[in-house]
């Protein structure tokens, strides 16, 4: 019968924007080769794989082309779209709970991660393609994601990322964020992958679980929209709730077929 792919754009309610996902929902667990090469093949940023469990909840994995990953933002909102209604996925990074609301947008509860200053700005203004005074501090935490504030939204725009550098200084995935220029945006980010084999991802749900505890140290605010400035674009919702962060956003689905193999 085939294997039904679904790939749906998350984190807009515009077709071919946010970023696009792909979603199996399984009978059964499938073998990890097999999810390895059906990644590879859809060639997206990630595809999901959901299976059922015994008491009635699913298991939720994530596939770069070249990489299971521990925490997927994009993803699992995709996977909550193609399910439909609550749902709790358990992961590699614990439960996380989906709820539909009212308004049509899905909430996720994930959790809040928390970086810690590197020191000082170092390689990264110029593996960043940006002048060393537009970064304004360097961050990092024990997952290897490395967190660079820059100082405006337009630097955020302006990043040309060195892939390479970027690798060679640890930055398994890097973020590059400045706070929001007002109307209603709080913060811009655009994120950077090539470990993973993701030059630029489209929309991260998961690094505003970074992006969140940043915005209420600096603002003792707890409600933050923040927008993904990637060519693709999108917008992620966040709400601060002590060590965990409920993003939120909408998704579209884009194309359904077959998988035949």
């Amino acid at each position: 019968m085939g294997q039904t792919v679904v790939v749906v754009d998350a984190f807009t309610d515009q077709p071919f924007t946010g970023n696009p996902a792909a979603v199996c929902v399984l009978p059964d667990a499938a073998p990890e080769p097999w999810m390895r090469s059906v990644a590879a093949e859809m060639n997206l940023s990630e595809t999901a794989f959901v299976s059922p469990r015994p008491d009635g909840d699913h298991d939720l994995r994530w596939f770069t082309p070249t990489a299971e990953i521990d925490l997927c933002g994009h993803a699992t909102l995709a996977s909550a779209h193609v399910m439909g209604g609550d749902r709790t996925f358990h992961t590699r990074s614990g439960p996380l709970r989906c709820r539909t609301r009212g308004d049509g947008t899905i909430a996720m509860d994930f959790p809040a991660i928390h970086v810690e200053p590197a020191g000082d700005a170092g390689g990264w203004p110029a593996a960043l393609g940006l002048a060393p005074d537009r970064v304004v501090g360097v961050y990092d935490n024990p997952a290897a994601w490395v967190f660079a504030e820059v100082a405006s939204p337009a630097d955020v725009r302006a990043v040309v990322p060195d892939l390479p550098a970027i690798m060679a200084l640890g930055g398994y995935i890097t973020v590059a964020a400045a706070p929001g220029d007002g109307e209603g945006v709080d913060s811009v980010c655009r994120v950077f992958a090539p470990a993973a084999g993701i030059p630029e991802d489209p929309v991260t749900g998961s690094a505003h679980c970074f992006i969140a505890p940043w915005l209420a140290a600096r603002t003792g605010r707890d409600t933050f929209t923040g927008v993904q400035a990637s060519p693709r674009g999108g917008v992620v919702g966040m709400r601060l709730d002590g060590d965990r962060v409920e993003l939120s956003g909408r998704a579209v689905t884009v194309m359904e077929g077959t998988l035949r193999h």
